[in-house]
C-alpha cells in the first residue's frame, strides 16, 4: 500500500555522501522534528528528473524554506556516489541534500516502487513529492505518468 497522508515515514536506512566517503543515515535523522521537502524519482541522470523535476527544486530552495520547509531531499535508487555527481552535475549545492535508496529501503517501505523492467531500467521509485512534518507526512503527490504533480511549484502551493 502507498504511504498516505498523516502517515509515519518508514524508518529505513538510506545512503548519504559524506566529506569522508558514503555512508548510511537513518530516515528518523533526515526527517524528525524538521520540515522536510521530500521528492522522490526515478532516476539520476534521466531526461525529465534532470531537466525539471531537480532543477525546480532548486531554483525554488529559497522560497520553500521561506514557507519554513527546513530541509529539501531529493531521493533516487541510485547509490550515493550518483546522487553527488549528479547533484554536483545540476550545481545543487548546500541546497537539496542527495539520498541514495539505491536498495529500495524507502521506495518499498513507503510503497511507491514502480517496475520499469520493459525500459530496462528495473525496479525504480515512482516519481513523488511530499511535505513532511515532524516525520509525518502533511501532503503527497504521486505521478502516474509525465509530470507536473510533483513539481516544486506544487508543493509550494501545499505551503
Amino acid at each position: 500500500m502507498t504511504i498516505q497522508v498523516g502517515d509515519k515515514i518508514p524508518l529505513v536506512t538510506l545512503g548519504v555522501m559524506t566529506a569522508d566517503g558514503p555512508d548510511v543515515t537513518s530516515s528518523a535523522d533526515l526527517f524528525d522534528g524538521q520540515t522536510v521537502a521530500l521528492f522522490g524519482l526515478p532516476g539520476a541522470f534521466t531526461k525529465t528528473c534532470s531537466s525539471q523535476h531537480l532543477p525546480g527544486f532548486v531554483r525554488n530552495a529559497d522560497a520553500l524554506k521561506a514557507k519554513g520547509v527546513d530541509s529539501i531531499i531529493c531521493l533516487s535508487v541510485n547509490d550515493p556516489w550518483v546522487m553527488q555527481a549528479w547533484g554536483q552535475s545540476q550545481n545543487v549545492g548546500d541546497k537539496v541534500l542527495m539520498i541514495g535508496d539505491g536498495a529500495l529501503n524507502f521506495t518499498r517501505a513507503a510503497g511507491l516502487e514502480v517496475d520499469l523492467s520493459a525500459k530496462c531500467y528495473g525496479p525504480r521509485c515512482k516519481r513523488f513529492s511530499m511535505v513532511v512534518v515532524d516525520g509525518v507526512v502533511k501532503t503527497l503527490h504521486v505521478e502516474d505518468g509525465g509530470f507536473g504533480e510533483t513539481s516544486a511549484e506544487k508543493l509550494l502551493e501545499d505551503l
